[in-house]
Protein backbone atom coordinates (compact mmCIF):
# COMPACT_ATOMS: atom_id res chain seq x y z
CA UNK A 1 0.00 0.00 0.00
CA UNK A 2 1.24 3.67 -0.13
CA UNK A 3 2.09 6.15 2.66
CA UNK A 4 0.14 5.33 5.84
CA UNK A 5 -2.40 8.61 6.47
CA UNK A 6 -0.38 10.73 9.48
CA UNK A 7 3.12 9.79 7.64
CA UNK A 8 1.82 11.55 4.55
CA UNK A 9 0.51 14.82 6.82
CA UNK A 10 4.04 14.92 7.59
CA UNK A 11 5.51 14.81 4.70
CA UNK A 12 3.21 17.32 3.28
CA UNK A 13 3.91 19.50 6.30
CA UNK A 14 7.16 19.44 5.51
CA UNK A 15 7.31 19.59 1.65
CA UNK A 16 3.93 21.29 0.77
CA UNK A 17 3.21 24.91 1.68
CA UNK A 18 -0.38 25.21 0.63
CA UNK A 19 -0.98 22.25 2.51
CA UNK A 20 1.00 23.60 5.45
CA UNK A 21 -0.82 26.89 5.24
CA UNK A 22 -4.28 24.87 5.43
CA UNK A 23 -3.42 23.32 8.37
CA UNK A 24 -2.09 26.11 10.60
CA UNK A 25 -5.81 27.89 9.47
CA UNK A 26 -7.54 24.82 10.64
CA UNK A 27 -5.42 24.77 13.40
CA UNK A 28 -5.89 28.47 14.81
CA UNK A 29 -9.98 28.10 13.96
CA UNK A 30 -9.89 24.87 15.92
CA UNK A 31 -8.55 26.79 18.90
CA UNK A 32 -10.79 29.41 18.26
CA UNK A 33 -14.21 27.14 18.07
CA UNK A 34 -12.75 25.41 21.59
CA UNK A 35 -12.39 28.56 23.30
CA UNK A 36 -15.78 30.01 21.93
CA UNK A 37 -17.58 27.12 23.10
CA UNK A 38 -15.75 26.60 26.85
CA UNK A 39 -17.38 30.14 27.81
CA UNK A 40 -20.13 29.60 30.47
CA UNK A 41 -22.32 32.29 28.43
CA UNK A 42 -22.71 32.11 24.66
CA UNK A 43 -23.69 35.47 22.69
CA UNK A 44 -25.61 34.91 19.05
CA UNK A 45 -22.25 36.77 17.28
CA UNK A 46 -19.97 33.98 19.32
CA UNK A 47 -22.99 31.10 18.01
CA UNK A 48 -22.83 32.54 14.66
CA UNK A 49 -18.88 32.52 14.10
CA UNK A 50 -18.90 29.34 15.78
CA UNK A 51 -20.69 28.02 12.93
CA UNK A 52 -18.91 30.01 10.53
CA UNK A 53 -15.54 28.85 11.56
CA UNK A 54 -16.93 25.30 11.68
CA UNK A 55 -17.45 25.85 7.77
CA UNK A 56 -14.59 27.45 7.21
CA UNK A 57 -12.20 24.56 9.13
CA UNK A 58 -14.49 21.47 7.51
CA UNK A 59 -13.85 23.83 3.78
CA UNK A 60 -10.18 23.45 5.00
CA UNK A 61 -9.99 19.71 5.92
CA UNK A 62 -11.83 18.72 2.50
CA UNK A 63 -8.63 20.83 0.31
CA UNK A 64 -6.14 19.01 2.59
CA UNK A 65 -7.76 15.70 1.88
CA UNK A 66 -7.67 16.99 -2.24
CA UNK A 67 -4.27 17.74 -1.94
CA UNK A 68 -3.40 14.37 -0.11
CA UNK A 69 -5.21 12.29 -2.57
CA UNK A 70 -3.99 14.30 -5.49
CA UNK A 71 -0.37 13.61 -4.40
CA UNK A 72 -1.60 9.56 -3.42
CA UNK A 73 -2.16 9.90 -7.33
CA UNK A 74 1.28 10.95 -8.33
CA UNK A 75 3.25 8.34 -6.43
CA UNK A 76 0.49 5.42 -8.20
CA UNK A 77 1.49 7.19 -11.83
Amino acid sequence: MGIAQDELKAHLMESNEEFRRLAQLHSEHSKRIEELSSRSYVSAEDQLEEVRLKKMKLRLKDQMEAIMSRYRAQQVA
